[in-house]
């Protein structure tokens, strides 16, 4: 069982910068592949980005390549996404959650954080 708290979430104006982090319980969490996604109102969840167990094998999904950056911590049991040139369109809930492969479908993960709101203002 894993459980995840994301934070870090929050009101920013375009331009700008944000990092979320994901603290894990548990002390499986280096065993395990990490992602990002986010969901925008009335809009459906995407994936945002995702790291291996080790942290040598990273994907990002279009959008935020080369303005996000995923990374993590295994011996703090974090995982964080570093995020910059904040657009309008990054608006969202973004979520963090757990899987044993690395992937970027969301069905493919088991466990999932409640989620931080980013809201980037223009």
């Amino acid at each position: 069982q894993v459980q995840l708290v994301e934070s870090g979430g929050g009101l920013v104006q375009a331009g700008g910068s944000l990092r979320l982090s994901c603290a894990a319980s548990g002390r499986t969490f280096s065993s395990y592949a990490m992602g990002w996604f986010r969901q925008a109102p009335g809009k459906e969840r995407e994936f945002v980005a995702a790291i291996s167990w080790s942290g040598g094998r990273t994907y990002y999904a279009d959008p935020v390549k080369g303005r996000f950056t995923i990374s993590r911590d295994n011996a703090k049991n974090t995982v964080y996404l570093r995020m910059n040139s904040l657009k309008p369109e990054d608006t969202a809930v973004y979520y963090c959650a757990a899987t044993k492969f690395i992937a970027t479908m969301g069905p493919s993960y088991e466990y999932w954080g409640q989620g931080t709101q980013v809201t980037v203002s223009s």
